[in-house]
């Protein structure tokens, strides 16, 4: 994380240092304007496309800033025109990065802020790209996948729910907060997403996804046939719920994903059941 972070500053402020403010009257409400900026950003995978993967989807959502630039027809199309250059990022960490870059060009003269702009997304595109894909579908989904299923195997009809109530809020905050801080700070909104400390969360998550998987595993097993039926059974659970806690920890100390691991338990717990 922090060559990470030393590569992004060096990157970002690669870009022109100058910087002269919009004249007033060529923007629209602020407040509204980045509303209706975050909301396009949610749309960010809507018009995918192998040559420029997510360019479609950043044009979109830096739409509603062309649009406040009434009459200026040459920095609308120089605008778009730059944006629609290759990109592509985790869609969740896409939305700081979009609200950064409307800071910059709504700030800025257009000989400044188009190459700072182009900078400053440039430098955040890949690292994001890599803590997004590590935490959310590395860590968090599988989580939240693992402790739907605990529900779903007590009998519970809100097992899917808690799967949404799960992982939703917190891909919506950070998409959210993350957004405000790049929009109302610029290239510095890269320090919101510094101090969540991703990678550590990654970590933490995954443990707590390991003691889910053995649970599953030893609830799944409880029906097993115990071939000594003078011995106590709660012996035999407690063996079976060691072995899979074990097992789990030597999956994802190997890199196994939790999803892989997930169907691994369910199979071996599903095999000594009978």
């Amino acid at each position: 994380m922090n060559s990470l972070e030393i590569s992004e500053k060096k990157s970002i402020d690669a870009g022109p240092a100058g910087e002269s403010r919009i004249p007033v009257g060529q923007t629209s409400s602020d407040a509204g304007l980045a509303v209706k900026v975050f909301l396009s950003t949610l749309f960010i995978q809507a018009s995918f496309n192998y040559r420029g993967m997510q360019n479609l989807g950043f044009a979109f959502s830096i739409l509603p800033l062309a649009r406040a630039l009434k009459g200026n027809k040459k920095r609308i199309a120089a605008l778009l025109a730059r944006h629609l250059q290759l990109f592509n990022t985790h869609p969740y960490l896409a939305a700081p990065i979009i609200g950064s870059v409307v800071h910059v060009e709504k700030n800025n003269a257009d000989q400044a802020g188009g190459p700072l702009a182009v900078n400053l997304k440039n430098a955040l595109t890949c690292p994001y790209a890599a803590l997004g894909d590590s935490f959310f579908w590395g860590s968090l989904k599988p989580m939240a996948a693992v402790f739907s299923v605990l529900l779903a195997l007590h009998g519970s009809l809100l097992a899917p729910l808690a799967l949404l109530l799960t992982y939703n809020p917190a891909h919506l905050w950070i998409r959210g907060m993350g957004f405000v801080e790049g929009y109302r700070c610029g290239k510095e909104g890269v320090d919101f997403i510094r101090r969540l400390e991703l990678p550590k969360l990654t970590g933490r998550i995954k443990w707590l996804s390991l003691l889910g998987l053995a649970t599953i595993g030893a609830m799944v097993s409880r029906s097993v046939h115990i071939p000594f039926p003078d011995r106590p059974m709660e012996f035999f659970f407690m063996g079976v719920y060691l072995f899979l806690i074990i097992l789990s920890y030597l999956g994802i100390k190997r890199g196994i994903s939790q999803m892989k691991m997930l169907y691994l338990v369910f199979i071996i717990s599903c095999g000594l059941s009978f």
